[in-house]
């Protein structure tokens, strides 16, 4: 029965209506920081797993799952191609790539230029391609010997050029004539514009692999292998892949190899933000400590009446450390609750803003998304939650010890 005790007085002083009006705040206070908080974090980890899954998705659209890259370069590709050629692996076609400077009426910009296989089978590049379909209807207007180029729209923009213009591709080699040396340059026109919403749309171009290898003096060789897997977070073939190029002297790089810096760069600032915005937690935790501080000195008068009566200061600690403990728990269950129901929800919740204070968060001409994305982890949940609930519990334990330590003779003297 002793043991219900200390539950049984802790729920009464939470739910009492007669303790002072100061410490009731606090309290009060303290239970919405702390739901507040740990909402704010979760809704915040969810929006940064949406601006993550959401690059992966739209780069996953546009660059190769991975890539065999031959310094010489591979003249038989088939064979190449057919050795690799797994279960999982849904298409291994050539590339070709360079450098190059495109120059139009104004202005210039060196870029990527990548000739790629559009026609071929099961190509990625193709109508029915498993990337990205404004992508994939450009570089299908590439015909071999048309000289066309595929621009992503922000290079386009700062070329200033629209489909049907011509431009002159400007390659680092030199062509040696009876006059003279000169930079090797070829017109191209504009065949097609697309626009994925990454770096690519501003730095890369696609032309027929046909037309870019006879530029380059290629002749029958191709730089290498781009792969395309149905799964491009599993690859369960790519070990066998990678001891295959290793074995012929060629390089494998996987498309989490190729974008490591970019993607430690959101995992950091993800950590960052994660830590910055726990301070908010921590803010609700020594709330928690203030309103059992308070708590405390209003009941200095029932503590020494329970201590007169036997109770130990153990006991007297832990229901001070239960009511605390419940107020930063209860906080913690609403605000994991609060956040697992608007973190799904938040790009909606933001348009119905946006459309109530007629404005627009993102600007299309401005930015590659048109609405929040969020991707909810429960992995970040348990964090979050498992944050909420240490404070809360060592929040409570140096009031409860203060608590405990209350003198019953010098808290009765004067009543």
């Amino acid at each position: 029965m002793m043991s219900h005790l200390p539950v049984f007085i802790g729920l009464r002083y939470i739910t009492s209506s007669r303790s002072d009006g100061f410490g009731s705040f606090v309290s009060v206070f303290s239970f919405l920081a702390m739901c507040l908080g740990v909402m704010a974090l979760i809704l915040v980890l969810s929006v940064m797993n949406g601006f993550d899954r959401e690059i992966k998705s739209r780069l996953l659209e546009v660059i190769p799952h991975a890539t065999i890259n031959a310094p010489q370069g591979i003249e038989d590709w088939q064979s190449l191609a057919s050795v690799v050629q797994r279960p999982g692996l849904s298409a291994a076609l050539p590339f070709i790539e360079g450098q190059a400077m495109l120059t139009s009426a104004s202005h210039f910009q060196g870029v990527s230029v990548q000739g790629v296989l559009p026609n071929a089978r099961n190509s990625p590049y193709g109508i029915e391609g498993p990337l990205h379909s404004t992508l994939t209807t450009q570089i299908a207007k590439l015909q071999a010997d048309g000289y066309g180029v595929v621009l992503g729209s922000l290079l386009a923009r700062s070329l200033d050029v629209r489909v049907g213009d011509s431009l002159l591709l400007t390659l680092p080699e030199l062509s040696v004539t009876p006059l003279g040396a000169f930079p090797r340059v070829k017109r191209v026109t504009v065949a097609g514009v697309f626009q994925v919403g990454a770096q690519i749309d501003s730095g890369v171009a696609f032309m027929h692999i046909k037309d870019l290898g006879r530029l380059l003096r290629m002749g029958h060789k191709v730089s290498g292998l781009r792969l395309f897997f149905d799964d491009p977070f599993e690859m369960s073939a790519l070990p066998f892949i990678r001891e295959t190029a290793d074995a012929q002297g060629y390089q494998l790089e996987s498309w989490q190899q190729a974008m490591a810096q970019l993607f430690q760069a959101i995992r950091t600032e993800k950590t960052v933000v994660g830590l910055l915005l726990s301070v908010i937690i921590g803010v609700a935790a020594f709330n928690i400590v203030a309103s059992l501080v308070l708590m405390v000195n209003e009941k200095r008068k029932d503590i020494a009446v329970l201590r007169s009566l036997g109770m130990m200061p153990a006991t007297i600690a832990e229901i001070f450390r239960i009511q605390g403990g419940l107020t930063g728990l209860l906080g913690v269950f609403f605000g994991v609750v609060a956040g697992c129901l608007l973190a799904p929800n938040i790009g909606a919740v933001v348009a119905f803003f946006e459309r109530l204070m007629d404005t627009q968060m993102f600007d299309p001409e401005l930015y590659f998304i048109t609405a929040l994305p969020s991707h909810l982890q429960w992995r970040d949940v348990i964090v979050v939650a498992s944050l909420g609930i240490v404070l809360s519990v060592l929040a409570t334990l140096y009031p409860a010890w203060r608590a405990g330590k209350v003198p019953p003779a010098e808290a009765l003297r004067y009543e």
